[in-house]
């Protein structure tokens, strides 16, 4: 097992979250990094486990003061970040580490840590992706065409890097992401 930084992004409703913790679950010895965010949580969601919920005030401050590896303002409203600390701690522990974010932080990323794995987490079909994000019923119909919106031009981003893994269910791509993350002879 090697300390590599590892990035998995995708589209909206795509399954990044569910693919994270069943690999957090399945794999503790992998880093998985809990980002910030200036949403409300949603039902089930607990704080520090699912996502470090922070007013606007909290984030403003630790991106001010280089605490943020990347953040980005998602759909158009909410920031989202991860706190660079504890990635930077497991990296050097000689723990892979998983940042799972959006293709705006990705970017930043690419930027400040080229040497980073980037994966992008792929719907089996665009009406897959549709019925996920309808399907888990956590937005309004306005919050929905905003994220479908945003999810087309993830969609086109998928060239930007450097392993694409296709999400049809989770075990499988659990297994795939994982595979990547232990056994460096694994061909990018």
């Amino acid at each position: 097992m090697t300390a590599q930084l590892f990035v998995l992004a995708g589209p909206t409703a795509v399954g990044k979250g569910t693919v994270a913790a069943a690999m957090r679950e399945q794999h503790p010895e992998i880093y998985l990094s809990v980002s910030a965010t200036t949403r409300e949580p949603r039902p089930g969601e607990v704080d520090g486990v699912h996502y470090h919920f922070v007013s606007v005030e909290e984030f403003d401050r630790l991106v001010a003061d280089g605490q943020m590896l990347e953040w980005a303002v998602v759909h158009g409203v909410n920031r989202y970040g991860t706190p660079r600390g504890p990635v930077e701690q497991a990296l050097a522990e000689g723990r892979p580490a998983l940042l799972e974010i959006d293709l705006q932080g990705a970017r930043q990323v690419r930027e400040s840590k080229p040497d980073a794995v980037f994966v992008f987490l792929k719907p089996p079909s665009w009406e897959e992706l549709v019925r996920r994000l309808v399907g888990r019923g956590t937005e309004g119909e306005e919050e929905r065409e905003r994220r479908l919106a945003t999810a087309r031009e993830e969609l086109a981003a998928e060239a930007e890097f450097d392993v694409t893994i296709v999400n049809r269910e989770v075990h499988a791509a659990v297994e795939e992401l994982v595979s990547l993350m232990v056994d460096p002879s694994t061909d990018l």
